[in-house]
């Protein structure tokens, strides 16, 4: 079988691609695998397994926990939780596993499943592959009293809920905050930790029906949140994902704030509070150059990584970072979280607009974006990006001539034929020129 994981678990059309029979035979040889890596303690191992609010989710739930059961597993199940909640639940149950069942943005009809190890940790490449060449492997299948217990976990939403609310260093009364659930695992958690901490809360997009997860709303769709922020006369809108590990902002003017701004806010928050560890902040190659300046500015320094929270993830852990996130919105806080966490990430931003005064548009304005370009090339041969000559040169023909004022970074997808062009530049039309410049020496070059 080949390589069945991407950056972030195993996603597909769920009963096309992702169907019951591989949910239950990745359960089995998860459970193996993290077993005979001695994560699993003396007694009967256990798992803790959560989903989003897809409908498919629910046979995918099914066919995971008896898949872990089987193998001698016992599992908590946890329900509708977001994936940040399962790894804190992973961690504050002591679980020798978790497992949620989620494609976070991807569309409803889409299903995923992520591992977590031992603590709520994401697990690195080396294991997946090992999950991976244990599919549909003979094994040695328990029998009676040896096979896993399956319950219901009804306290574990409450105690991620008191996790969150203690995380803020302030109540956030008179503050009013406009919260977009996307439909998705949020839409309780959310609304409930805002509450909790006194803030006047209104929500969109927070009746889930199993079929509307990312529908029009979330933080790929924000237009919704920047209407419902002018109409209410809101301080701040945060829109999550369905499975609310990352968030984006908009301020009261309506305006996006994006992932890099808010670890701006964020980087200066700590640096001030002196919590940000070695003075660093993680990233990736996407993120703006604008934040790499401002970091500089503040005497701050960045360290980039391969695309992808979970390479952040694996640079922060490494380093002993605090903070790290993409611009997409995943933002990870070390002292309260092992992954990246939406509402958490809003209840930070919305304690700092209350401890400073400032509007989180001053906030945001520690960096200024440059103009970023983003050119997707398809029915290209995406492995000979890295190494065709003519398309070398041209990227670093290109990239003297932005040099000290921009970047470029050419980048092939994980999935698909394609290879991504990403420009930035002081002008957005020479950032669109540089860009539409090299899509076409892509394109001549490496056409399939």
């Amino acid at each position: 079988m080949g390589r069945i994981f991407g950056t972030d678990g195993v996603r597909g059309l769920a009963n096309r691609d992702l169907t019951a029979e591989l949910a239950v035979d990745l359960a089995v040889a998860a459970a193996h695998v993290l077993g005979e890596r001695g994560a699993f303690a003396d007694s009967r191992p256990t798992a803790v397994v959560a989903r989003d609010t897809r409908v498919s989710g629910q046979f995918l739930e099914a066919a995971v926990v008896a898949g872990l059961a089987s193998a001698g597993v016992d599992v908590h199940r946890l329900g509708v939780v977001p994936t940040p909640g399962c790894a804190f639940l992973t961690e504050h149950l002591a679980a020798d596993m978790g497992v949620m069942i989620s494609a976070s943005h991807n569309p409803m009809p889409d299903n995923g499943i992520k591992f977590l190890g031992r603590g709520g940790h994401k697990l690195d490449d080396q294991i997946e592959r090992q999950i991976e060449d244990r599919l549909e492997e003979p094994w040695d299948r328990p029998t009676g009293a040896d096979v896993g217990r399956v319950g219901e976990s009804h306290a574990g939403l409450g105690e991620y809920v008191r996790h969150l609310v203690a995380s803020s260093p302030t109540r956030l009364d008179g503050l009013t905050i406009v919260l977009d659930c996307a439909h998705g695992a949020a839409h309780e958690v959310g609304p409930q930790v805002f509450e909790a901490l006194g803030a006047d809360v209104v929500t969109i997009n927070a009746a889930p029906d199993g079929t509307n997860i990312n529908e029009g709303g979330g933080s790929t769709h924000l237009e919704g949140l920047q209407a419902a922020v002018l109409r209410h006369g809101a301080d701040a809108g945060f829109a999550f994902d369905g499975d609310a590990d990352r968030c984006l902002a908009v301020d009261a003017e309506g305006t996006a704030v994006d992932g890099d701004q808010i670890l701006a806010i964020l980087a200066v928050a700590e640096h001030e509070a002196g919590t940000l560890h070695d003075d660093t902040v993680v990233v990736t190659q996407m993120s703006n150059l604008g934040f790499v300046q401002a970091m500089e500015r503040a005497g701050l320094r960045t360290v980039q990584t391969a695309v992808g929270d979970r390479y952040v993830l694996e640079a922060m852990r490494a380093g002993g970072f605090s903070l790290g996130g993409e611009q997409s919105g995943h933002v990870i806080l070390a002292e309260h979280a092992t992954t990246g966490d939406g509402v958490l990430t809003a209840v930070q931003l919305s304690a700092r607009m209350k401890l400073t005064g400032r509007t989180i548009a001053d906030l945001a304005s520690v960096m200024t974006r440059l103009p970023q370009v983003l050119v997707n090339v398809t029915d290209v041969d995406r492995a000979r990006s890295s190494s065709d000559p003519v398309v070398q040169g041209a990227v670093t023909a290109a990239s003297a001539a932005l040099e000290g004022r921009g970047r470029v970074l050419l980048r092939p997808s994980g999935t698909e034929p394609l290879v991504r062009v990403m420009v930035e530049a002081p002008t957005a039309d020479e950032a669109s020129a540089v860009a539409d410049q090299l899509a076409d020496v892509v394109r001549a070059q490496l056409a399939l």
